[in-house]
């Protein structure tokens, strides 16, 4: 199947994005470092597999990723393809940076700025970074201990980038629920970005955030499906949230993976299908470092799963109650 035939709209916009998207934290060195060779290769598969949507940020390998998905996509039209990236951070030159889990980073240090201001001069410099004229969805990145910061300034800058038509969507990323919830009350968004709490292991959004966009016509972007590796790999050495997973967790990944290998599927497969039932999730993002690893996560979000499997994951509590599931055999 060729992911470019299925899209959906961010919120009230006229942004369309496919149903999978191409999340470029990994192809900025997160966790290990991933030649350039091997970014482009993850990129270039994306998009044979029919992936339009690219998510990046200043944060990723401290600029790295973007200049590295820029580099991908000059080969393709500009109107072929939607692309997103963050402000919240301005990138400040050190020799030494933080590695924030990114490792081998272009030399500057992510600090966090929400003013106005900042975030104008952020977008320059990501524009920069990208090799283009224009972006097409910017989100606040991030603003976990700056809501009212957010709010005040970078929420107003991005109202002002779409008011001017420089950007089509506006919206926030972040890994809570709740603040996320807040934005779609208070800041104008089309879209969220959330990272690891709509997923198989953690449904905590249906708490909060994802009835409060069904009810405003925001469109979430469901990233982290993997919940930082612990769904791909639920091993003792996995992660979650970009730490080492707690036992209990491994635990409950395993027993994830149990109740699909009895319906011979893949535990990624579910993982990736699982967030795109609910009517709020327009796209599910999934990042790779190389292109064998992106044509594989392509070709598990395509594979049919049998109702029989979403059943028996709410039989043994591994789903909640409120959570809708794809339907058998449904395409994409």
């Amino acid at each position: 199947m060729n992911l470019s035939e299925r899209r959906a709209r961010l919120g009230a916009s006229d942004v369309e994005v496919t149903r999978l998207g191409f999340g470029a934290a990994p192809i900025g060195n997160l966790f290990a470092p991933v030649a350039d060779r091997d970014a482009a290769g993850a990129v270039d598969a994306a998009w044979r597999s029919g992936i339009r949507f690219f998510d990046t940020a200043p944060l990723y390998g401290h600029g790295l990723s973007e200049k590295r998905i820029g580099a991908a996509l000059r080969a393709h039209r500009r109107e072929e393809f939607v692309l997103a990236t963050k402000v919240g951070r301005l990138l400040v030159p050190d020799e030494s940076p933080p590695d924030h889990g990114f490792v081998e980073t272009s030399p500057f240090r992510p600090v966090f700025d929400f003013s106005f201001d900042a975030t104008l001069r952020a977008l320059d410099e990501s524009l920069a970074r990208l090799g283009t004229d224009r972006v097409d969805v910017l989100h606040v990145h991030d603003p976990d201990d700056h809501v009212d910061d957010a709010l005040r300034g970078a929420f107003r800058a991005l109202r002002r980038l779409r008011d001017d038509r420089v950007v089509r969507a506006i919206g926030g990323g972040m890994n809570r629920s709740a603040p996320l919830a807040r934005f779609v009350r208070e800041a104008g968004v089309d879209c969220v970005l959330l990272a690891g709490r709509y997923t198989l292991l953690d449904q905590s959004a249906l708490d909060d955030l994802l009835p409060a966009c069904v009810a405003s016509g925001v469109s979430v972007i469901a990233g982290g499906v993997f919940n930082s590796g612990l769904l791909a790999d639920p091993s003792p050495r996995a992660t979650y949230d970009y730490a080492p997973a707690p036992p209990p967790l491994v635990a409950r990944a395993r027993r994830l993976a149990a109740v699909c290998a009895r319906h011979g599927v893949d535990l990624k497969a579910a993982a990736l299908r699982f967030p795109r039932a609910h009517p709020a999730v327009a796209c599910v993002l999934t990042g790779a470092r190389t292109a064998a690893e992106m044509a594989q996560n392509a070709r598990l979000f395509a594979a049919p799963i049998p109702l029989a499997l979403w059943d028996d994951l709410r039989r043994e509590r591994l789903l909640d109650d409120r959570a809708p599931t794809p339907e058998a055999e449904r395409e994409p």
